[in-house]
């Protein structure tokens, strides 16, 4: 079976790539802002502060992740990595906040614009920055189930976003003159990292609440069952949780009786095996029971009946 530490190492150096993004965004769309004094701009700067501490802490978290089960953890760090999602919810929250209070300012006190031109061309180039990043975040993140990643992919994909609306609507106040157009923009950048907080938070919270696996994964392991009770086994107390990017399956095999240990164990083993290979670093837990027996039927909840 595949274990955290055989790819984990190689995780960290994408967080490294996320806090050298991070860095140049921040000078970048700082210069931006300068010179433009926009405070759409502005938001799009703040966020990428935010960009910067969730990197950190992914780094911090996968790093944490990477370490092997102990006695004291005996499933393994891998849920390390909905704190650094949950973080980074929680920061994005706080940015949000921050850049609303600087837009109703604004918006109360108008102030014209500067060096728009050249200050629009620098946040393009931050913006292209984190759109490869986001990009190369995502592909790993999802080819190897990392929570940490994809958050931190899908975070940047949702600033590449807000700085096109926030690059469109200063280009809109450099032609028309309408200075109201920068804080109105401000804002919605604010609402929409709102909802990107939120959706991160409520994820990092699913999976320390142990929620089953998605329904395609969750098929894909009934799939492998299936073909399994066509041959004359059965299978009940099928559950299922994800720990940042190791799987957790469980489920009680039922077989005939008459077998042999050997022969039932040989059974499990390939059962393991065919999961192992749908769902890559799956840790796969099975229950060997008797088909003719009823006491095989009555522990199919989490809590067994009193005997």
């Amino acid at each position: 079976m595949d274990t955290p530490t055989a790819t984990a190492p190689a995780l960290t150096r994408y967080a490294w790539l996320s806090i050298a993004a991070a860095i140049a965004t921040i000078l970048l769309k700082g210069v931006a802002w300068k010179l433009t004094g926009s405070v759409g701009l502005l938001s799009d700067a703040i966020e990428s502060f935010v960009n910067l501490a969730g990197a950190m802490m992914a780094l911090w978290m996968l790093t944490l992740a990477a370490l092997p089960a102990d006695d004291d953890h005996a499933h393994g760090h891998g849920k390390a990595e909905y704190f650094s999602s949950a973080f980074e919810g929680f920061l994005i929250l706080l940015a949000a906040a921050s850049i609303g209070y600087t837009a109703i300012d604004r918006l109360m006190n108008p102030r014209p614009l500067e060096a728009i031109g050249f200050g629009l061309l620098v946040s393009v180039v931050a913006s292209v920055i984190n759109f490869a990043t986001a990009r190369i975040l995502l592909e790993v993140g999802q080819r190897r189930n990392s929570i940490t990643l994809e958050a931190d992919a899908h975070h940047l994909m949702t600033d590449v976003w807000t700085s096109v609306g926030v690059i469109g609507g200063v280009g809109l106040v450099w032609l028309s003159g309408w200075l109201w157009l920068d804080p109105v923009i401000a804002l919605l950048v604010a609402a929409n990292i709102v909802w990107t907080g939120w959706q991160l938070m409520q994820r990092s919270a699913a999976g320390l609440m142990d929620i089953s696996l998605p329904a395609e994964k969750l098929q894909q392991v009934e799939a492998v069952l299936a073909g399994y009770c066509q041959q004359g086994l059965e299978f009940h107390a099928l559950r299922t949780r994800q720990a940042g990017s190791r799987v957790f399956v469980t489920f009680h095999v039922l077989v005939p009786g008459t077998w042999t240990v050997q022969e039932g164990h040989d059974w499990s083993e390939r059962i393991e095996a065919d999961i192992r290979r749908a769902l890559p670093h799956a840790h796969v837990t099975t229950h060997l029971e008797p088909l003719e027996d009823p006491v095989s039927m009555i522990d199919q909840e989490l809590d067994r009946p009193l005997d």
